[in-house]
This record gives structure tokens, sequence and C-alpha cells, in this order.
């Protein structure tokens, strides 16, 4: 994985925008672009080309699973993992996130102190698993083959 980690946040709320960078500031290896709306985002996304789109749930006009489907479908960044902030915290919520392809869920209120290392050992809890189900498919075909 890259050093630096370039990041695509989205929320509506300017004071978790503004927490979120000074969280992120506070140890090397982001860089941080932020947007207001999904339909901010849609646009922002291929100039940026992020690493990781860090996503709030809840928002006017388009909310973050809606803003999701169409960074993938419409603007063609299926691959770019997500990762959805939100207040809403019901097991079935997240677990149906991650079900579609979500790579976590951060909890809102996060801590600020810990936000950066949990956007890292989420990217590399995901990194680990696609390597785990390469191998798997691999030996899946092998011992199919035989």
């Amino acid at each position: 994985m890259n050093d630096q980690i370039t990041i695509l946040h989205v929320d509506d709320d300017e004071d978790i925008r503004a927490i979120t960078e000074l969280s992120l500031n506070l140890g090397p290896g982001f860089v941080l672009h932020q947007c207001a709306s999904g339909p901010e985002a849609l646009k922002m996304a291929p100039e940026i080309n992020p690493d990781v789109f860090l996503l709030d749930m809840m928002m006017p006009e388009m909310n973050g699973e809606e803003t999701w489907e169409r960074l993938k479908n419409d603007v063609g960044m299926h691959d770019i993992p997500t990762i959805f902030m939100s207040a809403r915290a019901e097991e079935e919520f997240a677990k149906h996130l991650v079900e579609i392809g979500a790579a976590g869920i951060i909890t809102k209120p996060f801590d600020p102190m810990t936000l950066g290392q949990e956007i890292r050992d989420t990217l590399i809890a995901r990194a680990k698993d696609h390597a785990d189900d390469q191998t798997d498919s691999s030996d899946n075909v092998l011992k199919f083959g035989t």
C-alpha cells in the first residue's frame, strides 16, 4: 500500500469535515479532498482519483449508499474501497453495507485521535481479504482441474 493515501471525504456537516481534516492532519500520509454532497463527489472523484472514499451515510439529496452506487456505476470507480461514516450503529445496517462491498464502517462520533489508524487498518484488512480471495479462487481452479 502507498505511504500516501488520497481520500475523498463526503459529508454534508461542515463541523464533521473540519474535525476529519484536523484528525487526518495529526499524522503524515493522507491527502484529503472534501466535499459536502454526493453530486459534488461525482464531479470531484474523476479529477482526484482517490485511493479511498470516506462517505457519510445520511446526507440530503443523495445519501452515502446512493453516492457510492453512482461513483461505482456512473463514474466507473467500482474498485475504490469505500468506508462509510454513520451515526447508525445497528449491526444489521453495518452488515448490509459490508455485504454489498463496503470496506468498513466508522461509527460517529468517531475518535479524532484514531481516525487515521482506523482508515489504515480498514484498508489493510480489505487488501488482506482480497489477497486471500485470490488465493482461494486460484486454489479452487487448481483443485477443479486435477
